[in-house]
């Protein structure tokens, strides 16, 4: 039945049906009918009539009409939304055009001025030859095309008239680089602008220090975003602390603030860094608002602040924020983080954490937009239900995680750490706090009336180089196969030590995970990191020990997506109550593991970055860029390990001791697991190396193409000269592999294609089983059709999904199976062939 709805002008609504008939509905029947679609916006037939019987004002309505009229207020709906949607992405649209148009004026500026910038250069080095077969005794030298003068800075004095000097002169720097030609900006590989981009990010090149800058959009209210980023502690992870040491007014409106902030150290390798810094607020005579800092030193004849111990002073260059309100409500910011982190100050292996202007956006520059657009859709979509509706509450969990986790690494004496006393190999450092503000959080009573028994915390912590890793990769697979590195006993035990009563020493019980379980709660906006529950079941109850039957760990995860240009991958967790309740003890560990030498930071300001770059097309040429041999990009990264534990104090020297055995442990289960996931490892850019290579694998090619042709009637290879058989196999585009005629089948050997579509090495092939790559629906093709297989000699399946070995989804177009047989003519193994696959 066909119906068309309109409103009439006295605010009764008019259905037509197809028959011609018209339904006029009151003001109280519209009422009605409006409250119960709030309560059900699809209300089921008996509900409908129900509905009926209920509102005697709508006794005389038919029930099919009732149903159009739900069946149009959803139509209504649908379109009220849709409008809504695309008016918010024209507004977005609209101010991302205003900044592309004042970054493409940005850039016509630096063109002009590089361009006037060359021909006085030449002109200067003209006149510089020329005086220098006349005259010698010029004041003035030039280096590297610019003049200095001598004294460049006069001294100024710590007085307001001295600190609004150099504020003054810091904001005009600032402007200068957030919309000038002051650093020489250019596209930060990864990032094109558009209505779902973060904004416009720009990184230095040429520059003293690491600079980076991103312009964006937000719906906050100018004087809203000034505060937030003014807490960096609230956005900023890696900020430990900023303390307001002294503030002034201007008489110009605006305020000087004298600033002490302490960063942690992203890994145990290297010390944490401080900055003495002048911020400077005011509002331009546009009506914009820019906070601007810069670091204060002895040059500038200003207050000092003397060294810290365990900290290196780094320097921060005139960085900040412009602030613009936006037409329709919103703000326009320009960030800029521009810094000289003191690279000298740690092993040179680690140098490029703090020379990668990439990392310095990826951390900074951007985690500062990507708060502000977490708080800003939280202000728009006040009524989400779930923990969607506890955004804020959320936020705080996580920045609990990753302080706690930051404090483990970092270990500052002035939080109560001790070092221990090494056990004669200096792989694993230890640490002891007892101090109670950190046991605060630790020690509390439960509803029972009996408190947590432990009264201090140890820390283990190491860090290690990896090679030929992709971060994104390992974490992923430390994620979702916690039993192939943790100990069941010690999960447990640190579950025990923070609920109420007596725990004991762990017994080593690893692999006996009944089963992990992972509850989402909630994703950032930008999918950049998210939170879940890991369920670790049955877990196995000892009266002695007072262990739970099942664990609950919260879990921070960020970095996981492989495509992102030289992201840091963290995983953090935490034992809690079941309860989950706000105020539960935190006792983060986990892993961070942070690319080294991935080649991000652009060397030509005239590189072309686009998406055909970050793309690897093999010989298939059907490879997508989540291909494991379009990763290899990095090629070294550091990863840090902090695992903590509650204990009781006259524990001490056991559980330290199982600490350090503990983490040892993890180190080789991670190197083992870095190793089979390593693309390289037998990889194209490797090279053709054994195991490939033995004359068992040359036999076992011939098996695989003999019995194709038998089977097929056709060549699987084509003829490549002088090419062997093992090696056109291995090279194959499509994906070969063979698996054992076992009970439970498992692979033997794959081809190149085929350890890369299943994100495996020939090492860890093994202990891949058949029915673990296909999903419920191949399983049962699979299963029906095997013994065709061994009756016909092959068998065809059609197009479909299968898993690699981390539970990735690989779609292919089809996929022949074949018998391989041996020089008896009898059954050797399964050969598989996935043809034209990709990642999904």
């Amino acid at each position: 039945m066909m119906a068309v709805s309109s409103t009439c002008k006295d605010g009764s609504t008019k259905i037509t049906m197809d028959n011609g008939k018209y339904v006029r509905y009151t003001p109280e029947q519209v009422e009605a009918l409006e409250r119960l679609y709030h309560e059900c916006p699809k209300p089921s037939s008996m509900r409908r009539q129900q509905l009926i019987r209920e509102c005697p004002i709508l006794s005389h309505i038919e029930p099919k009409q009732i149903k159009v009229w739900f069946q149009n207020r959803r139509c209504r709906e649908k379109q009220r939304k849709e409008a809504s949607r695309l008016q918010a992405v024209n507004r977005k649209l609209t101010a991302m055009n205003k900044l592309l148009m004042e970054e493409n004026d940005r850039l016509q500026k630096q063109v002009s001025q590089l361009v006037y910038e060359n021909s006085y250069f030449r002109q200067q080095t003209q006149n510089a030859t020329n005086l220098a077969t006349t005259d010698t005794s010029c004041e003035s030298v030039v280096t590297s095309g610019q003049h200095h003068l001598t004294p460049q800075h006069p001294p100024r004095d710590a007085s307001p008239a001295g600190l609004l000097s150099i504020a003054e002169e810091n904001l005009a720097q600032f402007l200068s680089k957030a919309t000038g030609t002051a650093v020489e900006w250019v596209q930060m590989p990864g990032m094109k602008p558009g209505p779902d981009s973060i904004g416009i990010v720009a990184i230095s090149h040429g520059c003293t220090g690491v600079a980076a800058r991103a312009c964006g959009l937000v719906g906050l209210e100018p004087t809203r975003v000034a505060e937030i980023l003014k807490d960096r502690p609230s956005w900023f992870r890696d900020c430990r602390a900023v303390d307001v040491v002294n503030a002034l007014s201007t008489g110009n409106g605006g305020t000087i603030e004298l600033l002490y902030m302490q960063l942690y150290a992203p890994t145990t390798l290297a010390p944490a860094r401080d900055f003495w810094l002048l911020r400077y607020t005011s509002v331009l005579e546009d009506g914009s608002l820019v906070v601007c800092e810069r670091s204060l030193n002895n040059t500038q004849n200003g207050p000092s602040m003397p060294p810290t111990q365990h900290f290196v002073r780094a320097e921060m260059l005139p960085s900040g924020y412009l602030i613009r309100p936006c037409e329709g409500g919103g703000s326009i910011i320009h960030v800029v983080d521009h810094m000289d982190l003191e690279p000298w100050s740690v092993p040179e292996v680690l140098r490029p954490l703090y020379e990668s202007s990439t990392l310095l956006a990826q951390k900074t520059t951007m985690a500062a937009l990507r708060h502000l657009r977490q708080v800003s859709q939280e202000v728009s979509q006040p009524n989400v239900t779930g923990w969607g509706g506890r955004p804020a509450a959320l936020r705080a969990l996580s920045q609990r995680l990753s302080k706690g986790f930051n404090e483990a690494v970092n270990g500052f004496a002035d939080e109560g750490w001790s070092l221990l006393e090494s056990d004669g190999i200096d792989d694993v450092t230890v640490l002891v706090n007892s101090s109670p503000a950190k046991m605060m959080g630790v020690n509390f009573s439960y509803a029972n009336g009996f408190p947590s028994m432990s009264n201090a915390v140890l820390c283990a912590k190491a860090s290690m180089l990896l090679q030929n890793v992709p971060p994104a990769i390992l974490l992923r697979f430390l994620r979702e196969h916690r039993s192939e590195w943790a100990d069941s006993g010690i999960d447990a035990y640190a579950a025990a030590a923070v609920k109420a009563g007596p725990c004991s020493l762990p017994m080593s019980r690893a692999g006996n995970f009944g089963g992990q379980v992972i509850l989402p709660l909630a994703h950032t906006i930008e999918h950049e990191e998210f939170m879940e529950v890991i369920k670790l079941e049955n877990m196995g109850y000892r009266e002695d020990m007072l262990m739970p039957s099942d664990v609950f760990l919260l879990q921070l995860c960020s970095g996981v997506d492989e495509n992102a240009v030289g992201t840091c991958a963290e995983l953090i967790f935490a034992p809690i109550d079941a309860s989950f309740s706000d105020d539960a003890p935190i006792i983060p560990s986990g892993f961070r593991i942070i690319p080294l030498d991935s080649g991000l930071d652009a060397s030509s300001p005239n590189r072309t970055l686009d998406l055909a770059s970050a793309l690897e097309v093999g010989p298939a040429g059907n490879r997508a860029s989540g291909d494991l041999s379009g990763r290899s990009g990095c090629t070294k990264s550091v990863m840090t390990i902090a695992f903590q534990f509650a204990f009781e104090m006259h524990l001490q020297e056991n559980v330290a001791s199982m600490a350090r055995q503990y983490v040892r442990s993890i180190i080789a289960s991670v190197q083992r697991v870095a190793l089979a996931l390593s693309p390289s490892h037998f990889g194209s850019h490797a090279g053709f190396r054994p195991p490939p290579g033995t004359p068992e694998a040359h036999t076992l090619a011939r098996w695989i193409c003999e019995s194709y042709r038998c089977y097929l009637g056709v060549e699987l290879l084509k003829s490549e000269g002088s090419e062997s058989i093992l090696k056109t196999l291995w090279h194959h585009s499509d994906a070969l592999m063979c698996c054992s005629l076992k009970a439970l089948p498992v692979f033997t050997f794959a081809n190149q294609a085929g350890l890369d579509m299943l994100e495996t090495t020939l090492v860890a092939l093994q202990d891949i089983t058949l029915e673990k790559i296909f999903d419920d629906n191949g399983r049962k093709t699979l299963y029906s059709e095997f013994p065709q297989i061994m009756q016909q000699g092959f068998m065809c399946l059609q197009g479909g999904i299968c898993l690699s070995s981390m539970g990735r989804p690989v779609s292919y177009e089809r996929a022949v199976a074949w018998k391989v047989l041996n020089e008896e003519e009898s059954a050797h193994c399964i050969c598989f062939m996935f043809i034209n696959w990709s990642f999904v």
